[in-house]
């Protein structure tokens, strides 16, 4: 996610005169240029630590409106703030003047948030920016974050949503709906620009012990919210095999979009077992009610319209990834649980610890 509100700072290098080389740039012939935007974010940070160590990439671009702590030698920073009025620009110039061949859009919000107008520009405008950009820059290769929460919660969904199945997530909600968008304008780009490699990764929700968003935060809790008379599926992605899959689609040419997620699923009372917490049933029309207020109080990690991921099934089908892609989880959906629920535990032992 990259954070709301900063100055632009560290101006890129003056660009090369056409046709010059790859080694006026200090980088192997073949080696790779990898701008990644949202660098400070949990999964930008631990990709870039990972492209740090890859001898195939010769320099890391980060983009974000703070440096991201796993950048060393190979990174170079860029201060941008994606709902400036000079974004498009901006990116432009980074982007030719870096040479960059690979752009990896990691720009989201992981949970959602009560500055909608903000995220807007950051998610949707931001993006339009950003491939317009990229289209000027001659971007080879372009891979994006997306998730399978994209499809909605319904109770007409099959067992498992292929990436043929279309995005019926509430776009009356903004968080949904800035990121359908986002997708959208992925879609027209690959269309326009048929020499790029686009690649769409749609994660399930991702847990583990050090990822934060709104679904560690709502397993975090002593007492958590179900929906009385449901227990929908729901299946998870480790975190290390996000960063695994992002890696991937670097490294190997493999346009198209794919549902990235770890083997198998569970019934969430059981997920919530495992967590160690208690569950607290409680009815539909209450939990709407309850869940609005709530969520205008910033109590709560999610507003309402989350409520349909409580009561229906949203799985998606992982065969595409694993076949063309070549992407192996490592880490069950039940393993991603336990990882996360082990970390959970010492955190609550240390809160413990405090109060007293």
């Amino acid at each position: 996610m990259v954070p709301p509100k900063s100055k632009e700072s560290h101006s890129p290098p003056a660009p090369l005169a056409s046709g010059g080389s790859s080694a006026l740039l200090g980088q192997k012939p073949g080696s790779k240029v990898v701008v990644i935007t949202g660098a400070a974010s949990f999964l930008g940070a631990n990709l870039i630590g990972l492209l740090e160590e890859d001898p195939r990439v010769a320099r890391i671009v980060a983009i974000d409106i703070k440096p991201p702590g796993t950048a060393q030698r190979k990174t170079r920073f860029y201060e941008v703030d994606f709902t400036g009025a000079s974004t498009e620009a901006r990116l432009s110039e980074i982007l030719c003047a870096e040479r960059a061949d690979t752009l990896v859009h990691l720009a989201f919000m992981s949970s959602p948030t009560h500055a909608t107008a903000h995220a807007h520009e950051l998610e949707s405008v931001g993006t339009r920016h950003l491939l317009v950009a990229a289209r000027h820059a001659n971007i080879r290769k372009v891979v994006m974050w997306s998730q399978t929460l994209l499809y909605g919660a319904h109770p007409s969904n099959p067992n498992y949503l292929t990436e043929k199945h279309p995005l019926r997530a509430p776009v009356s909600e903004p968080w949904f709906a800035d990121k359908i968008e986002a997708e959208g304008e992925v879609a027209r780009f690959a269309e326009r620009t048929q020499e790029s490699v686009v690649t769409v990764l749609r994660t399930a929700p991702i847990l583990g012990p050090t990822v934060h968003n709104y679904l560690t935060r709502y397993l975090a809790r002593r007492i958590v919210p179900v929906a009385m008379g449901f227990d929908p599926l729901v299946q998870f992605l480790h975190e290390v095999d996000a960063i695994a899959a992002f890696k991937l689609a670097i490294d190997r040419d493999h346009p198209g979009v794919y549902n990235v997620v770890g083997d198998g699923v569970l019934p969430l009372s059981t997920v919530i077992k495992l967590a160690g917490r208690l569950a607290l049933p409680v009815p539909h029309p209450l939990a709407h009610t309850m869940g609005a207020a709530l969520w205008l109080a910033q109590i709560v990690e999610a507003p309402p319209s989350f409520m349909h991921y409580l009561r229906f099934l949203c799985v998606a089908d992982g065969a595409k990834a694993k076949e063309k892609l070549g992407f192996r989880p490592a880490y069950t959906t039940r393993e991603a649980v336990l990882d996360f629920t082990s970390a959970q535990r010492l955190r609550d032992l240390k809160l413990l610890h405090e109060a007293v």
